[in-house]
């Protein structure tokens, strides 16, 4: 599928807030709508944008509860079908590795 490459130089109007915008969309990193609304406005118009600027879907669910929420807000502000927005690229949560554990497997053979 060929997603649309949103034409940055074409003005999308003012922000105006909605009555709904303090409506939690991301649970895990407390993202509204609003804040959604915003970024767009600001300028993220991918979902990987909004995930950098916002921290939108990089919680404990890893975008599972709020990925397709985030996408048809964001598509809904472009005035495009959120099929026509490439997908999040989907990372591993990171977590701190001790350098012990490195050292407690290297060398071990089964």
């Amino acid at each position: 599928m060929e997603y649309k490459v949103f034409d940055r130089t074409k003005p999308i109007g003012e922000f105006t807030a909605q009555p709904d915008d303090d409506l939690i969309i991301c649970r895990c990193e407390e993202i509204t709508k609003g804040e959604i609304r915003k970024a767009v406005y600001d300028g993220m118009y991918t979902i990987n944008e909004i995930k950098r600027y916002l921290r939108a879907g990089m919680g404990l669910c890893q975008g599972l509860t709020c990925g397709r929420n985030v996408k048809d807000i964001v598509a809904r502000e472009l005035g495009i079908s959120p099929a026509e927005l490439e997908e999040a690229t989907p990372r591993p949560p990171a977590r701190p590795v001790t350098a012990k554990v490195y050292a407690d497997c290297r060398g071990e053979e089964d």
